[in-house]
């Protein structure tokens, strides 16, 4: 199957794929600043663990020269900081989440677009969110960063059409994993509070949608896949019992 790279991978959704795709044949490299955790999943994969942070160009960089070969990326590092209006708004909160979320998926996608495309049939795989075209109070930070996220991900599908890559974008609503824990600066109680009285979807639920879209046919482009829990119906509304 080639080689798949996913940033992020140290835990939740990233960790999830890279198992997903280790399955479905692929070798993995693993990209996050958490080497301990990296390297036990590597051990479990038969992936490669390789330390990357996605605001240091030189990081991003590192990682390019070491991968070579290159036929699936999966841009899954980002997430969210705060919960503050606009008018109490974190100008150090927002510089991360648009550093993570934009730049970096920039810098990687950036780095490894010539391998993917010399591939032959290389596969461009962004992790954005429902936060990409809904937004919501308190939330202004991380849907302009998924926002422009987004933008950049999908004008890649326009300025590459002809060539043999291909871009899905995922767009999953809520998710249990430990990015909310990250928003709430480990406040797990505010956390945990989040995914009350609904059933939300896993890593595993998401990882197994990524894989769907990059065992398709050559041919075959999935551009958008959004899911969500049954109970969700936007970022906005749910049903709780």
């Amino acid at each position: 199957m080639g080689t798949a790279v996913v940033t992020g991978a140290s835990a939740g959704i990233g960790a999830a794929t890279a198992r997903r795709l280790a399955a479905a044949g692929f070798h993995v490299v693993l990209g996050a600043r958490r080497l301990d955790r990296l390297h036990a999943l590597a051990e479990e994969t038969g992936g490669t663990a390789v330390r990357l942070d996605v605001t240091d160009p030189e990081s991003v960089t590192a990682l390019a020269d070491s991968v070579g070969e290159c036929h699936v990326l999966v841009n899954n590092a980002g997430g969210a900081r705060g919960l503050a209006p606009v008018a109490k708004a974190t100008e150090e909160h927002w510089r991360w989440m648009w550093e993570t979320n934009v730049l970096g998926t920039l810098r990687v996608t950036k780095a490894l677009l010539p391998a993917l495309v010399a591939s032959g049939n290389g596969h461009v795989v962004t992790v954005t969110s429902i936060a990409a075209h809904d937004v919501y109070d308190g939330g202004a930070g991380y849907t302009s960063a998924k926002h422009a996220q987004s933008a950049l991900h999908q004008t890649l599908r326009g300025e590459h059409l002809g060539q043999p890559v291909r871009f899905t974008e995922i767009l999953p609503g809520m998710v249990e994993t430990e990015f909310s824990l990250v928003r709430f600066d480990g406040d797990t109680e505010r956390a945990d509070a989040v995914y009350t009285g609904l059933t939300p979807l896993t890593a595993d639920d998401v990882a197994d949608t990524i894989a769907f879209a990059v065992t398709r046919p050559p041919h075959v482009n999935i551009d958008r896949i959004e899911l969500k829990p049954r109970e969700q119906a936007s970022a906005t509304r749910a049903h709780r019992a």
